[in-house]
This record gives C-alpha cells, structure tokens and sequence, in this order.
C-alpha cells in the first residue's frame, strides 16, 4: 500500500479525507486481455481533478491516498475484503475528517453494505463512489463521480456510509446497481437520496441521514470475517418448478450457517409442505435464514397470501424491504459475531444501519 497528498501543506491530517484505492474500472487500463486494474492511481487521479475549474479545485477538501497492493476487479471481492476495508478506516479514524472508498461498480454496493454494518456509530463521512468508464477515457464520468464524492466525505454533517454516484449521494444499505451500462448505475428502491448535486452546490439532507437518526458514539463491530469467507452464507432465488430435494441439497449442506431466500411477490413459495419442512429443518439446526422479495421494490408479508402461510413458524426471518445487499451482508455480519442464535435472529429484525 502507498500513501500520497494532494496540497500537502493545505491542512493538518485531521482536516484531510483518506481515499482508499481498491481497484475498479475508474482505475482500469488497456492490456492484451482487455481492461485491468491500473496503478499509479494517486498521481492520474491528481491529474484528473487538475483539469477541474479553478474554483472547483479550491473546493475540494486536502487529500491523502492509500492504494492496495492488490488491486482487484470488484467482481473478486469477498467478505474478507470487505473486512480489509472497515479495518482500515477504523485504524485511520482519528486522523482523518472522512473517507472515501474507490471500488468498482459491480459489488460496490455489497462493501457499502457490509461497511455499513461494521462501522455501525460512524460519526463521520464513509463515501464510496467508481465510476461505468476508465479515468482517462474521454467524457468519463470518474471525474465528476470523484469530485461528488470527496466533497460529501468532507461534510460534518454525513455521519454514515454512503454510495456518490451520478449526482446523488445514496445511503449505502439501501442502494443497489441497477444497470449494467448506464452512467446512472445506481438506486435506492426504497429511501430517497441523502444528498445530491444541485448545480455547483453538494446538499445533503439531514433529516434522512443516520447522524440524524441514530445519535451516538461509534460503536464499530470489527468482527474477523475468515469464519463465513468460505461460502458459509449462501443466496438462492426460487424458480418455477424447484423441488424439495434441490432445497435440500442446498440448506441441508453442513458448511452452510446461513441463507437468504429470494421469494416471489409478497412472500410466496410453491404448495409444497416438503419446502415448509426443509426450512423449518435447517432453521432447527440454528442456521440464519432470512427472505426478501424478487421484486426490486416493495416488502415481503410473509403468511398474508396461502402461498406464503408457514414460513414464519418455520424459522424464515423476513427481511421487509431490504436491498439483497443489505440483507446477505447482514447475515454475514451476524454470523461473524459471537452471538447466540437468539439474538442473531433479533438482531436480523432490527434496523441496525436504516436498511429496514
């Protein structure tokens, strides 16, 4: 890892906001395979801004970067980066007035939830932001991304981690990618925005945020992630036709301590008491099992319709509206952390980072 400072005379550190360079395609650059992750983000990044108007550079707050030795496509994250990542901005708190984390697109919301859940208390800025094109590709949209991003990391007010992303600053347990090309890659289903640009103004809104909501020290929940890294929480969406024996093979695998079921509509599975039987089996072993709905918007009611009736005794936690970021990250989180089963399922069914 390397760290560098733009304007380094400006400010003291604790003035200063700590990019975290992981990789990503706003860092990518051509090889003989097609695109990779690029080094030497520090100084291009520099560049970059540097071509900014005036007044848009002297509003940028003083910066220092810290690029991983290992940088990766976000495709090949785990929970033990997301862990690397936490751990680094709990290590670097007292130093710095926020963070921003360049990741790339494809799992960015995924490290914005589980960091959300780690960092629980946060009093300053988390922001994490990439961008759909290559930093020197022309009319990229990684400048205006970067820009947005360290100006929302330097506002005391933002207590909590977030996604910047196209204009709009997004609670980061609540946001999901939602197409694979546009420049406006990013929503949140089921909050409004936190903060957006307006013009040459960054306005966050108060009374949506967690600095608002949720008064308190920072009570970080560093957990080692290594006990779940191996595929210990699995996600599976429900098809037509699936049989009881598929569930099974599934759930009923030792390895597995958790699961987030993906249900259609409002909470419906197919008319199968051997479904009902496998969940409530491996719920009864102390798995963590929880269930969002296949529909990007909207909650689950689980038992409002016939096809749903059982799940709840059956040992399904209901995941309300959750992202299934917010919800498979959850689990992991919990899981990590020495808890009884008991309050692991309370825990799931409380709004922890406002992502229920």
């Amino acid at each position: 890892m390397s760290t560098t400072s733009l304007l380094a005379s400006a400010a003291p550190t604790q003035e200063r906001v700590l990019v975290i360079y992981t990789g990503g395609t706003i860092g990518m650059q051509p090889n003989v395979k097609g695109l990779a992750p690029g080094g030497g983000f520090q100084d291009r990044m520099a560049d970059a801004l540097g071509q900014l108007p005036i007044l848009h550079q002297h509003a940028l707050p003083a910066y220092d970067v810290l690029s991983y030795a290992s940088l990766i496509d976000s495709s090949a994250a785990t929970p033990l980066t997301w862990q690397q990542i936490a751990n680094d901005i709990a290590a670097n708190l007292a130093n710095y007035r926020g963070f921003v984390v360049i990741h790339g697109t494809d799992t960015l919301s995924w490290t914005a939830s589980s960091l959300a859940y780690q960092l629980q208390g946060i009093d300053r800025p988390v922001v994490l932001t990439g961008s759909m094109h290559p930093l020197e590709t022309a009319n990229s949209d990684a400048i205006g991304n970067l820009y947005g991003a360290l100006r929302f990391a330097a506002n005391i007010e933002l207590q909590e981690v977030a996604i910047y992303f196209s204009n709009r600053l997004l609670r980061g347990s609540r946001a999901i990618k939602q197409h694979a090309e546009s420049l406006d890659a990013f929503i949140s289903p089921s909050y409004p925005c936190i903060g957006e640009r307006v013009g040459e103004d960054f306005i966050y809104y108060p009374s949506r945020g967690l600095g608002f909501q949720q008064r308190g020290a920072p009570r970080f929940e560093l957990s080692d992630y290594q006990v779940v890294s191996d595929g210990a929480v699995i996600r599976l969406a429900l098809w037509p036709g699936i049989a009881p024996w598929q569930l099974e093979a599934l759930l009923g695998d030792s390895r597995v301590k958790g699961a987030l079921l993906q249900l259609w509509g409002a909470g419906n599975i197919p008319n199968d008491p051997a479904i009902i039987d496998v969940i409530a089996n491996a719920s009864g072993e102390g798995k963590l099992l929880a269930a969002i709905s296949q529909c990007p918007q909207g909650s689950i009611h689980m038992g409002e319709y016939a096809a749903g009736h059982g799940l709840t005794e059956a040992g399904l936690l209901s995941g309300d509206n959750m992202t299934p970021e917010a919800a498979f990250t959850k689990l992991v989180h919990l899981l990590a952390q020495p808890l009884p089963t008991d309050d692991r399922r309370q825990r799931f069914l409380t709004s922890l980072v406002g992502e229920r």
